[in-house]
């Protein structure tokens, strides 16, 4: 039996992966982390009255838990992995908005503790498989552009989606730039730039998490597009990530590595 603290327990992924956790028979909820929980409201979050409730990342116990399971907000995320890190906790984290430095120090933190640990920007199968499928199509086209639509109270922008599409596509593409004299009217209009590679982010109500892939050629076009309509749809990917995070000897990003 795994005992895990959950940091973000009354967000809407935090509910998701509250229900999955109660549904495991190898996983118990021990502990979560929401800043403004009352404890006497466990159970309107469908928490047990065994569980403790911290408010703040400095009243956290580490003895209460053995994975620090991250659905928390990209200010937050960076202290929150460090702590678990420092403390010997196994982290699995879907907050997305750490910077690549703050992945690279997280990373030889956990080498040097021997932790193992998983970051991923998406636990949903159809988003890895776009990011994978993206990777291989731009060994053929250079030209592409990447567009991610969420919800309208995401706090960040690109997604950690978007973004780590843009680097494995980047990891294969040719240095290229399409049209290297073009201007803006509209500063901004032409979207974030990483390494030449154009990300658009919209955010409206009514969405959840989607992404488009496109690619241009001469004559052609190649589209890649996924779509995550129910929050449910990234508990598989949680499932297994909370199962085989104990077989990792160092922090991880991707779910495709533990696939």
């Amino acid at each position: 039996m795994a005992n895990v603290l959950i940091a973000g327990a009354t967000g809407a992924m935090g509910q998701k992966a509250v229900e999955l956790v109660n549904s495991m028979a190898n996983m118990e909820i021990t502990a979560v982390l929401a800043p403004h929980l009352d404890a006497a409201d466990r159970e309107q979050y469908h928490l047990s009255g065994n569980v403790k409730v911290f408010n703040s990342l400095t009243d956290v116990d580490p003895t209460v838990a053995d994975i620090w399971l991250d659905f928390t907000v990209p200010n937050a995320v960076y202290e929150n992995v460090k702590y678990a890190l420092n403390n010997g906790l196994l982290p699995v984290v879907g907050t997305t908005g750490l910077t690549d430095e703050q992945e690279q120090e997280l990373i030889e933190l956990s080498e040097s503790k021997h932790l193992g640990g998983l970051i991923t920007p998406n636990f949903g199968m159809s988003a890895v498989l776009l990011m994978k499928f993206a990777q291989e199509a731009a060994k053929y086209f250079p030209d592409v552009e990447v567009i991610e639509m969420h919800h309208a109270d995401k706090k960040d922008a690109p997604s950690g989606t978007a973004l780590s599409t843009a680097k494995l596509i980047d990891q294969v593409r040719e240095p290229h730039e399409s049209n290297p004299d073009e201007t803006e009217s509209l500063a901004g209009v032409r979207g974030g730039d990483y390494h030449g590679i154009k990300i658009h982010s919209v955010r409206l109500p009514g969405y959840i998490a989607h992404e488009q892939v496109l690619f241009g050629g001469a004559g052609e076009a190649l589209t890649i597009r996924q779509d995550s309509f129910d929050r449910q749809s990234f508990m598989s990917g949680v499932k297994v990530a909370l199962e085989k995070v104990g077989d990792l000897d160092h922090l991880v990003v991707g779910l495709e590595k533990i696939l």
